[in-house]
């Protein structure tokens, strides 16, 4: 969740230093140790080498796809670091940072040089530890064998036979239970080797044999769509692991790379950029080196587009240096991402330098439209006063296995300080794709690059600065009626919101994470389904929640739509479930320059005076690239509660709703239809362990297609 409070101080206080935490300690105690075979390499090298990419004669025989280079550091820079690391073998940042000024080096390089030259003197030791446990372990083997040797030829002292159970003499019980703690002393020591040699030590004949593997677990699924969020056994993203020690170096030299391309790409015009097309020929002359050939198979997608927000540039930094926040901004196109590992924090209590390694899941709100998976290195560098740029590099060349379909080389943004607390940022996104899966509805709209592009990075950011700024204004006007003034029920309201909208557009795309099923012949345009289980979770009713979306094309311009299915007056031409009622706007805020971009407490006043009043809360919000309506039933004494500024986590919520999005066909007098995909979620049984019953599935098969066809009449009879 975007915590408005937290981002409120640090809009107050650019500097802050909550992140400024020491990783280096970290780093040292999870140093990894090379392998054997690398060790009397690394040795000669004295650290002066850092791997890269390079000729295929430097190939790693464990790893013959993965080619190697190397950067060698020149005779000086080696010779201070060697003196600089017998008087200081763990220098702090401001050290690092000195040292990389004098031998001209990034700082990150003088790190990981250290850390490599640490390592090796660490192995240096352990191997002279292992020279003795060998020994140690190859004395104990003898033993066994002369121990096993006199108990096979040991023989009876009165008639000479072999020796029966129970008859065995003081000497040759001795001898057995000698033998058993030789064993239990072998079976250490094979441990203790394995953990520096890094292979276990041979079973020998007295060892104990292996345990079997275990058996993996059944995971227990739902009758229809059933995984729960997160245990579909075809995640990618959960079979990426963290990079080792090895890797270190190449991603260093990547993410540099990738700075010094980025800022090119940003900052040159013709011939590079045709148009606003990326010249692929012009590209390739340029940077020659980069992460490869594009694959077999893979389509390149390449924009660029600026704008300038109302937000600070520090505070820019700090959301995409954060995953968590990162990940809240940018939920319409970041269905999933997650942290592997922080090689560098920055320096000098900033982001400056900082280095990460992530996997993210960029997505489309539509299950018609596959999910890019991506694992990438992420890196921040100041550029001058006022000035930082961020830039992913992927790494999908370290963990070939599972093949990604998405490899992202240098993108990211500029970020440049103006007057009064905007920002002007940059942004460029250049990815190489193999996007097969696409439906066919949705092909001209990602072929377009107007689906995962540059554009619609840059519009996001835009629009969640306004967001923001909405949360923090404190000059609320009270002269028109239901606008909110309270500043602390605002903030409520408005994380409620946002909370409803991060769970709709993670339910609503074909994430990875979870599994639609398609129905077929219901009557409406490829209705897909799936079922979760809600247990545990305050902010979502207990039971079986089953989701239903579609998604289809209308010729209408996207405004049109969003202005019909926002609009309250005309809310009842569509939605079912107000039965005919008269829907009231009772409370609003607006948080951006368009009208429509606004969060509203509505009420349903029933035809039928029996039923009860419903209220419902709604957001709506549009950019040039997408437009959504999302809404949800809520609890009036809840919502009371989030009024006076009461902590809205604990408010279930359910939000349906729609996503609209250009068809890609618009010229320039703003024609062209739209591609509106329309979601609902329903509790179907307060018991979460209870069976879907073939009757819900039915019931929101018919109301998702009912909703369909009277959104299509009703817009029809518009353009009539």
């Amino acid at each position: 969740m975007f915590e408005p409070n937290m981002l409120l101080a640090a809009m107050n206080n650019a500097d802050s230093n909550n992140h400024n935490y020491n990783h280096e300690d970290n780093n040292n105690n999870n140093e990894g140790f090379l392998r054997d075979d690398e060790f009397d390499s690394a040795n000669t090298k004295s650290g002066s080498e850092n791997q890269e990419g390079g000729s295929g004669n430097d190939q790693d025989p464990l790893h013959p796809n993965k080619k190697k280079r190397y950067h060698r550091h020149t005779q000086l820079q080696i010779q201070e670091m060697e003196a600089f690391f017998k008087e200081c073998p763990h220098p702090d940042d401001k050290q690092r940072k000195q040292l990389s000024r004098e031998l001209g080096l990034e700082p990150l390089q003088v790190k990981f040089w250290f850390q490599n030259k640490r390592t090796q003197m660490k192995n240096h030791h352990e191997r002279h530890e292992n020279s003795h446990l060998r020994a140690e372990n190859e004395k104990l083997r003898s033993d066994n064998l002369r121990y096993r040797e006199a108990l096979a030829n040991a023989s009876c002292p009165n008639c000479g036979g072999p020796t029966a159970i129970g008859e065995m003499s003081f000497d040759e019980h001795q001898l057995r239970l000698e033998n058993a703690r030789l064993r239990e002393e072998i079976d250490r020591i094979s441990a203790i080797a394995a953990k520096y040699v890094g292979k276990p030590v041979s079973n020998y004949p007295l060892m104990s044999p292996p345990p079997l593997p275990p058996r993996p677990l059944e995971l227990a699924m739902g009758n229809l769509g059933g995984e729960v969020y997160g245990n579909n056994p075809t995640d990618l993203l959960k079979s990426i692991t963290a990079p080792t020690e090895s890797d270190k170096p190449i991603i260093i030299d990547l993410a540099v790379a990738a700075m010094e391309e980025l800022i090119r790409m940003v900052q040159v015009d013709e011939p590079m950029w045709k148009s606003y097309v990326l010249d692929e020929e012009e590209y390739a002359r340029t940077f020659p080196r980069g992460i490869g050939p594009k694959p077999a198979g893979f389509r390149s997608e390449a924009s660029r587009e600026s704008a300038v927000v109302i937000m600070n540039h520090v505070n820019i930094v700090e959301i995409l240096m954060d995953v968590n926040q990162w990940s809240m901004v940018f939920a319409g196109m970041v269905s999933r991402a997650m942290t592997l590992a922080v090689l560098s924090t920055g320096v000098a209590g900033n982001y400056n330098g900082a280095l990460q390694v992530m996997t993210a899941e960029f997505q489309v709100p539509s299950p018609l439209v596959p999910t890019r998976e991506t694992y990438f290195a992420r890196y921040c560098k100041q550029q001058g006063d006022g000035s930082w740029a961020v830039v992913d590099i992927s790494l999908d060349s370290l963990q070939p296995n599972p093949p990604v379909r998405c490899r992202r080389r240098a993108s990211g943004c500029l970020i440049q300080e103006m007057p009064n607390g905007y920002s002007k940022v940059t942004w460029v996104e250049h990815v190489e794709v193999d996007d097969r899966g696409v439906h066919n509805l949705y092909k001209h709209l990602v072929n377009t690059g107007h689906a995962f592009g540059a554009k619609r990075w840059v519009a996001i950011l835009d629009r969640q600065c306004e967001r923001l700024a909405s949360v923090m204004a404190t000059n609320i006007s009270s002269g028109e009626v239901g606008v909110i003034t309270n500043q602390e029920g605002r903030r409520s309201m408005l994380k409620l919101a946002e909370r409803m909208v991060i769970s709709f557009c993670a339910g609503v795309s074909a994430s990875t994470a979870h599994t639609w099923t398609t129905l077929s012949g219901t009557g409406a345009e490829d209705v897909r389904v799936m079922t979760r289980k809600s247990v545990d979770d305050p902010g979502r009713p207990p039971g079986i929640v089953l989701s239903a979306a579609t998604s289809f094309w209308i010729p209408v311009p996207p405004k049109r739509v969003f202005d019909f299915l926002r609009d309250e007056n005309s809310r009842n031409e569509w939605d079912i479930l107000s039965n005919g009622g008269v829907v009231q706007e009772m409370a609003h805020i607006a948080n951006g320059r368009e009208t429509g971009n606004c969060v509203s407490l509505l009420r349903v006043n029933s035809a039928n005076s029996s039923q009860s009043n419903m209220l419902i809360l709604q957001e709506s919000c549009t950019d040039p690239t997408a437009s959504f309506v999302i809404y949800a039933p809520v609890d009036i004494v809840a919502m009371n509660i989030v009024l006076n500024g009461g902590d809205p986590d604990y408010v279930a919520l359910l939000p349906s709703g729609f996503a609209i999005l250009p068809d890609g066909n618009a010229n320039g007098g703003g024609d062209g239809g739209s591609l509106l995909t329309v979601a609902f979620q329903i509790l179907v049984d307060s018991v979460p362990t209870a069976k879907l019953s073939l009757g819900s599935v039915a019931t929101v098969n018919n109301l998702i297609a009912c909703t369909v066809e009277r959104i299509k009449a009703s817009m029809s009879c518009e353009t009539a």
